[in-house]
């Protein structure tokens, strides 16, 4: 059963333009693992610092392969996660 992720991101002021460039790092990136099957990242029209994810493995195995990944660990742990003024993930099982 694939393993779908949504997630938000709210950058802390002034760090909005720098987690746009790290999301933009991440697509091709994140696209090319072997097990995702789907990685977009938005930005609100109505909130610059508001980020939206939307992200599908093919299992959980295959998202904690990204976890582990060296670009998650780079851009998201390394520069993101500090840059952001919060974070929410929410896991959600395909209705099929």
């Amino acid at each position: 059963m694939s393993f779908v992720l949504a997630v938000t991101w709210v950058a802390r002021p002034g760090e909005e333009e720098r987690i746009e460039e790290i999301l933009r790092a991440m697509v091709p990136l994140s696209r090319a693992e072997r097990g995702c099957l789907q990685y977009n990242a938005h930005r609100s029209s109505e909130d610059p610092r508001r980020f939206f994810l939307y992200e599908i493995y093919k299992d959980e195995a295959a998202f904690t392969e990204h976890n582990e990944s060296d670009h998650f660990k780079r851009f998201v742990l390394g520069e993101a996660l500090p840059r952001l003024e919060s974070r929410e993930r929410i896991h959600y099982e395909r209705l099929e």
